[in-house]
């Protein structure tokens, strides 16, 4: 399927390089002698936009992550890359997990707050990054560190648009709605995600090709990456039980804790307390940037407890994933695996106790197979762009006194629309759900592309079934 054919957003744009497909389009193919297929088209629309965010980040790159706090939010450049190189010991040797942090590196927390193969994939970048003292020449090696990091990342984005344009295999062209995201091209280096996108992005691909082990194992080794894609099982129990695909669903969880549990049994017994820093970490944080919670916390004056905002941000989740569930369950033809995925991680985003601008990276992926529809992808990433200047504009104007930029009510304005751009899209997907004739994977009669074993099956269990039996 040709996006200028069945995309007003995309014929529209597509003036500007020739126009939209005619009747005659011939596409390239592998084998047929020409270069240019999808695929390769995708990866470097995926390379060129990484590199522009590289140039976004340039002004950080040659001062301003070194220089004070205060600049590199003005210009709207900051990454942890670059500061963490230090602040968790790689500059020093130190190894992730396995050896405390020196109270002058890190005060505050004393080993590495990130699951287990991101702190691997961390160290493998600080391995490539040329050695010497510590004192002497550390800005140099802050900034090859992060030129290290953002090429490996720049390899997981194309991998990812390569996997999403190979779940939807009649749709290879639906992955440029991540390759040429907006959102990618302003977070894509401020953090690691990427990482934990790319092996999410395989695990969907291999789960659409029937291959619920190996799916499972990537969707184990993603969720020791960063936490997110655990939620991937969500969808998928709902799905298999109303297919009735256990088997599928067993081999595919089997898979995912033998992954995990390879990659962190090793950890876990090097050093216990390390290894369950991210826990802890995540478990012992409060209201923070970018949430609804830090909202409600500087309207009301005062913050909720952790015991109270853990209490609270588990039941919002549950609530939410138990309204997925049901709607999964409910509907009338049964929802698509990635639209069930993006409302499950959409809702632990809008629930979580913060919300860093690089999270909306965790999203694209999922809504360019949810949702491949321009004009909706772009209204719910204008709001994350703005979000992207708003976070910056706050922190300029607080992390410094008498700092410039925005305040405070400004700041909520900003994130309620984050919040309202992001529902925005969660409405669109589930009106697909319950009107599949509106739902655009499915106008040509297909009906679950990247579902793998569900695709086309006949359901053996709704809660409409379980209605008439009584």
């Amino acid at each position: 399927m040709c996006p200028t054919v069945d995309d007003p957003v995309a014929r529209a744009g597509s003036e500007l390089i020739g126009g939209p497909a005619g009747r005659r389009i011939r596409f390239a193919r592998r084998g047929d002698g020409s270069f240019w297929t999808p695929l390769r088209v995708m990866a470097l629309c995926a390379v060129v936009i990484f590199a522009l965010g590289m140039v976004q980040k340039y002004p950080c790159y040659a001062q301003d992550w070194f220089q004070g706090a205060n600049a590199q939010y003005v210009h709207a450049c900051y990454s942890d890359i670059p500061h963490l190189y230090q602040g968790r010991g790689f500059a020093g040797g130190q190894i992730p997990y396995v050896d405390r942090l020196p109270d002058k590196v890190s005060p505050d927390l004393h080993y590495l707050e990130y699951p287990v193969l991101t702190g691997v994939f961390m160290q493998i970048a600080a391995w490539l990054t040329p050695g010497g003292t510590v004192d002497s020449d550390i800005v140099h090696r802050e900034q090859i560190f992060y030129l290290v990091n953002a090429g490996m990342l720049m390899v997981c984005l194309v991998i990812a648009v390569v996997a999403v344009a190979r779940t939807h295999r009649r749709r290879p062209w639906d992955a440029a709605l991540l390759a040429l995201s907006p959102a990618v091209l302003l977070n894509a280096t401020i953090n690691w995600d990427l990482f934990a996108v790319a092996l999410l992005a395989v695990g969907m691909a291999l789960w659409a090709r029937k291959r619920p082990v190996w799916a499972g194992v990537l969707f184990g080794l993603a969720t020791a990456a960063k936490l997110y894609p655990v939620l991937i099982f969500g969808p998928l129990l709902v799905l298999c039980w109303r297919a009735g695909r256990w088997r599928a669903l067993g081999q595919a969880a089997a898979g995912a804790a033998g992954a995990w549990l390879v990659v962190n049994i090793p950890w876990m017994i090097a050093n216990p307390t390390g290894w369950a820093t991210f826990y802890t970490f995540s478990q012992s944080r409060g209201e923070d940037y970018g949430s609804f919670w830090l909202v409600l916390m500087q309207q009301r004056g005062k913050a909720l407890g952790i015991d109270s905002l853990n209490a609270g941000e588990g039941i919002v989740m549950v609530v939410c994933c138990a309204a997925v569930g049901l709607l999964a369950l409910a509907a009338k033809r049964r929802p698509r695996l990635p639209q069930l995925a993006f409302l499950v991680v959409a809702a632990f985003v809008l629930s979580n106790k913060v919300y860093s601008p690089q999270y909306v990276v965790w999203l694209v992926p999922l809504a360019a197979l949810a949702r491949p529809r321009w004009r909706d992808l772009l209204i719910w990433q204008a709001g994350e762009c703005l979000y992207f200047l708003g976070i910056w504009m706050y922190l300029a104007a607080t992390v410094v006194e008498n700092g410039k930029g925005l305040p405070q009510g400004g700041y909520h304005l900003i994130i309620m629309l984050h919040i309202l751009c992001t529902l925005y899209l969660c409405g669109v997907i589930v009106r697909d759900i319950l009107a599949p004739d509106r739902d655009p994977v499915r106008l040509d009669g297909s009906d679950d592309p990247a579902g793998g074993v569900l695709d086309g099956a006949p359901d053996r269990f709704t809660l409409r079934s379980l209605v008439v039996r009584q």
